[in-house]
């Protein structure tokens, strides 16, 4: 899968969050990688002042470590996340 980095993009990534059980915030904060994740509270914080092209690293990122429960999903956002899933490193 080839990431694209539009803006459009970015709003699909996040559309998968928020149909999760993640809450996905972006605030200021000094992240070693860019993001944190609190699997326990289902929080992912990714730093606000990062470019479009790191947020959507971020996401990408976090999306591959986390576990979300596929049938909470539109059949976009389900299609979206098995691609990002599948991908290997």
């Amino acid at each position: 899968m080839e990431l694209k980095y539009t803006r459009p993009f970015l709003n699909k990534l996040e559309d998968i969050f928020a149909e999760s059980d993640f809450v996905l915030r972006y605030e200021k904060g000094n992240f070693k990688a860019g993001y944190c994740v609190l699997k326990d509270m289902k929080v992912a914080v990714v730093n606000k002042y990062y470019s479009l092209e790191g947020k959507i690293n971020c996401l990408y990122d976090i999306l591959r470590t986390i576990a979300v429960d596929e049938s909470c999903l539109s059949e976009k956002n389900r299609q979206l996340y098995l691609e990002i899933c599948k991908q290997e490193n």
